[in-house]
């Protein structure tokens, strides 16, 4: 009888321990130009730090705060602040090489 292997599923949240690894792992997903790959990104530090956590950090219900940050959503401006600044990330405006 051959061996089964048992493998895990992969989740990168399981991974993003420090600021500098959060903030190349948002980097990333802002690269991309593509919203739903940011709030995947988001979700996943977001998963990370501790949804209650973020939840309390922003003023937002956990329930809230996962439906914001679920793929295909539009959150508002003000909400992507709120998770950024309560994960210790800021937007920084620089120039695009063309």
């Amino acid at each position: 009888m051959a061996k089964k292997i048992k493998s895990e599923i992969f989740d990168a949240a399981n991974f993003l321990d420090n600021e500098e690894v959060i903030a190349e792992y948002i980097n990333i997903a802002l690269e991309s130009n593509d919203p739903n790959e940011l709030l995947k990104a988001l979700d996943t530090v977001a998963r990370a730090k501790g949804m209650t956590r973020i939840a309390k950090k922003t003023g937002l219900n956990r329930e809230s705060l996962y439906k914001s940050l679920k793929e295909g959503n539009r959150p508002y401006f003000d909400t992507l602040q709120k998770v950024l600044s309560s994960i210790g990330i800021k937007f920084k405006a620089v120039p695009s090489a063309t």
